[in-house]
């Protein structure tokens, strides 16, 4: 399972790691929201592997993107013959001897695209991981309304770390061991935001940031976690 691809200028840095792990088919891709820092380079990768489903959030007509990007999704799926299937709300996914749900969303309308977020918590024995995307607020209590929450292992933390989301009732809930913030090295949008470093630590000393530490890598065997880092 691919979990959204980031910027069509990252796609080729994306293809190769992937390649270079001996991945030639992707069984499961998932957009989780239409921006382009999370789908700006999904076109390719559809192009590029052999792809057995892919899943986005229902979105309401008038939040559908007017982009070159998304229209070239749309076309890259077309032309591999592959249909869109909407993401459903505890769906259970199984990946080897891992197992996925769906936790979000929830609801079927958002004022807010990032509401929309495919959400997904992720168990592989006793190791266990949650991504929210860029899940807001609004979003994270709804999540837990519905009682799909628990401890996770691994947080990827919700909207590159800013203040929107991780929010004090969620992180509660989850109380993660490891915090990953996917964000940019100096990008303008001051992510991770500090009162967000500032709540994942009252959890964690083990907060991985992308702009600090390249890629972050978790393995495991089902019974133990191990992580590394990597600089291109």
């Amino acid at each position: 399972m691919l979990i959204d691809s980031g910027e069509a200028t990252d796609t080729d840095r994306v293809i190769s790691y992937l390649q270079k792990g001996g991945v030639k088919r992707i069984d499961y891709v998932v957009g989780t929201h239409p921006h382009s820092d999370h789908m700006g380079g999904m076109s390719r990768i559809i192009e590029t592997f052999d792809v057995g489903e892919v899943i986005i959030p229902h979105l309401d007509d008038s939040d559908f993107p007017v982009s070159q990007y998304f229209e070239r999704f749309l076309d890259a799926c077309d032309e591999k013959g592959l249909g869109l299937t909407e993401a459903e709300t505890g769906r259970i996914i199984e990946i080897g001897d891992a197992r996925a749900e769906i936790i979000a969303p929830v609801s079927d309308d958002y004022g807010n695209v990032n509401n929309y977020s495919v959400g997904i918590f992720l168990t592989h024995g006793s190791s266990s991981f949650i991504f929210t995307g860029d899940a807001e607020k609004l979003a994270e209590d709804e999540m837990i309304s519905v009682g799909r929450l628990g401890h996770a292992d691994v947080y990827k933390v919700g909207h590159h770390g800013s203040d929107t989301s991780s929010s004090q009732k969620f992180l509660d809930i989850i109380t993660p061991d490891y915090a990953v913030i996917s964000c940019g090295e100096g990008n303008s949008y001051g992510h991770p935001c500090d009162v967000t470093l500032e709540k994942l630590s009252r959890f964690t000393d083990k907060i991985y940031r992308t702009d600090l530490c390249g890629n972050i890598v978790f393995e495991s065997d089902g019974e133990t976690l191990s992580v590394r880092t990597e600089r291109d």
